[in-house]
């Protein structure tokens, strides 16, 4: 596998953006960032590189990472649905299903895979199905019985994700401290497992798109055009700056249109297979900082 060389004269110069994923990319398994990673981000930063957060997370589960990115803290979150401003606590851009097309596919769902529950997911806030699966306490707003009845047209922001789970799915469960965020059972490439996401793409045809982010029982839903890489590509394109320009980071399925459309797409160590297999380079593990000591490379070059 590449990796990045220790040879100065091999190093190439630093981004003009970099992005990164967050959960067993940047994070460590706890959810947590580490000092070190802090302050060579703030380092990559100083020294004019933008840096933006790519995540499959909600919103509301990125307010604790404000002082990680800046002044700004600008984060494609929700699979790339949405661009969220975390100073001000606002949507910058918003991807998604509007109500009649989540409706429709919330319906199909329900007929192909009996015993499924659903969440959807807006940048404003969630609604979840009673009994659906999750470690995340459910405020009682949160819950509709069932979830289509939120789905009645003219909402002020589309449905940025659908995610559905398994009648059988294990209630995943956090650990002591364990910051906010979500809580991934390890993958099980099983064959109910892969029935499961067989049965979900057959209902949704080309309406939707399972974006795999590495959760088991879970399926994740964005609208066609709504990858990680199409929602940054919108942003750059915004801030004037070019695919070449930018460094990419990640771990899981879900990241690799980001990977394969940044100039340099980078895995790290603990990536799934495909990842590994698709980047043009590997870095250092999520538990070893292994995206601050890329970037300390070329820094310090």
């Amino acid at each position: 596998m590449p990796t990045i060389s220790a040879d100065p004269a091999a190093r190439p110069a630093l981004p003009r953006l970099v992005a990164t994923d967050l959960d067993g990319t940047l994070l460590r398994a706890d959810g947590t960032v580490s000092e070190r990673t802090r302050r060579t981000l703030a380092a990559v930063e100083e020294a004019g590189v933008e840096v933006v957060f790519v995540t499959a997370r909600p919103p509301r589960w990125l307010g604790h990472l404000a002082d990680v990115v800046g002044g700004h803290g600008r984060v494609v979150c929700l699979g790339g649905a949405a661009v969220w401003d975390l100073a001000t606590g606002q949507a910058l851009d918003v991807c998604g299903f509007p109500d009649d097309d989540a409706r429709a596919l919330v319906a199909d769902l329900r007929a192909a895979v009996p015993g499924v529950s659903i969440a959807l997911e807006r940048v404003d806030g969630p609604v979840f199905d009673v009994g659906f699966r999750t470690a995340e306490p459910l405020e009682p707003a949160w819950v509709a019985r069932p979830v289509e009845d939120t789905l009645r047209g003219g909402a002020a922001m589309p449905v940025g994700k659908i995610l559905a789970v398994t009648a059988d799915r294990p209630v995943p469960r956090r650990r002591v401290g364990e910051t906010a965020g979500p809580v991934n059972l390890p993958v099980a490439a099983t064959a109910a497992q892969e029935q499961f996401f067989d049965n979900v793409r057959a209902a949704v045809g080309d309406r939707a798109h399972l974006a795999y982010s590495g959760a088991a029982g879970l399926a994740e839903l964005l609208a066609p055009h709504v990858t990680k890489d199409s929602a940054l590509a919108r942003w750059c394109a915004r801030e004037g700056i070019d695919a070449a320009d930018v460094w990419a980071f990640g771990d899981m399925p879900n990241d690799l249109p980001m990977l394969r459309w940044a100039g340099r797409g980078l895995a790290v160590a603990n990536a799934h297979p495909d990842v590994l297999a698709a980047a043009d380079g590997v870095v250092g593990s999520n538990e070893d900082d292994g995206v601050a000591r890329a970037l300390e490379v070329v820094l310090n070059a």
